[in-house]
Order: C-alpha cells, then sequence, then structure tokens
C-alpha cells in the first residue's frame, strides 16, 4: 500500500488536465495491486488465490509502464521515477515468488 501511497502524492503534481487520464490510470493500476491481493487471500483454494496475484503482477507492468511514460512527458522527474520503479522492483519479485509457492502447493488456503 506504500507504493500506492506514493503514487496518489505524485499523481497530485500533475497537470490538471491529466486528472481523468494518465493520473487517474496510475491510481487505478496501483490501488489493484493491493486489492487484488487482499481479494485473492479470501479466496479457499491456492489457485484462486494465484489468480488474483496475476492480476497484481499485470497491473505490477501496467503502472511501471504509466511511470516511465510520466517521466517522458516530463510530469514527473528522473529521480521519481527512479524511486518508483524501484519500489516496484521490489514488490514485483515478492508476488511472482509468492504466486509460484501457491501453484507449488494444492492445498487450500
Amino acid at each position: 500500500m506504500d507504493l500506492a501511497q506514493a503514487i496518489y502524492a505524485t499523481t497530485k503534481k500533475f497537470p490538471k488536465e491529466e486528472m481523468y487520464a494518465l493520473s487517474s490510470q496510475m491510481q487505478r493500476a496501483a490501488v489493484s495491486i493491493p486489492s487484488n491481493i487482499a481479494e485473492g487471500a479470501g479466496r479457499s483454494t491456492n489457485k484462486d488465490f494465484a489468480n488474483f496475484l496475476s492480476i497484481a503482477i499485470g497491473s505490477c507492468f501496467e503502472l511501471q509502464t504509466q511511470i516511465l511514460l510520466s517521466e517522458r512527458l516530463h510530469y514527473i522527474t528522473e529521480e521519481i521515477r527512479d524511486n518508483l520503479v524501484k519500489q516496484l522492483n521490489q514488490l514485483q519479485p515478492k508476488i511472482v515468488n509468492f504466486k509460484k509457492k501457491l501453484e507449488s502447493n494444492n492445498e487450500v488456503v
């Protein structure tokens, strides 16, 4: 949730015309990551949980693309881009590894 909070703080500084465009997409992708993890945790099987983790991983890739675009459009600095991408690069492998662990264990969560 720290990443989602950082995205909200970052997009708050975007131009007003981006309020319903890129900033909104970034916020939705950032919120989707912990939301899908939470929803998956509430499922009764590892297979279902792993599916929600897949969605969270996809949202990580989506968010990374949007962060890079934001920097190209000069909405954020290289330093902010690097910080956000670093957070993603720390989070995404954890989700991937957790998903692999669930898939290798077919028991009920």
